[in-house]
């Protein structure tokens, strides 16, 4: 890795927590802390972890990859997230199915998940972009 490599990733953001794509992932984990708070208590060890589990590992993710300072391996932690978000959406669907929430909830979340995940693949080609650029300065 070149210094150039970290210099660029770091002059553009002060950590994480400027990304938008991590303040979206934010947003969403609030939202389905709050909203699994409702829950039957049965599916506190079902349902509800598995949805808590998936929206924060989708800002765990975009906050682990960016310290990792490696375009390639920051693109990776990217897909990890995007994956999460994903696995949340299947979960949100269950929710409805299940009638815990309903339909403008469902849809709601769903939309912004997949604003989230269209955030993700953006960010990801930057970070291919930067990359190539990086690597044709070397060359």
């Amino acid at each position: 890795m070149g210094n150039r490599e970290v210099v660029v990733v770091v002059e553009r953001f002060g950590d994480f927590r400027d990304l938008r794509i991590w303040q979206q992932c934010r947003d969403i984990r609030g939202r389905i802390w709050e909203m699994t708070r409702a829950f039957p208590r049965e599916e506190t060890y079902r349902l509800v972890d598995q949805m808590v589990r998936a929206s924060r590992s989708a800002g765990n993710c975009i906050a682990e990859g960016y310290g990792r300072f490696h375009y390639q391996e920051n693109i990776q932690f990217c897909r990890h997230s995007r994956g999460s978000l994903t696995e949340l959406i299947d979960h949100v669907l269950i929710a409805q199915e299940c009638h815990y929430i309903d339909p403008p909830t469902h849809d709601s979340l769903i939309t912004d998940i997949k604003s989230t995940i269209k955030s993700i693949n953006s960010y990801i080609k930057y970070l291919q972009n930067e990359k190539n650029n990086t690597s044709n300065l070397k060359g």
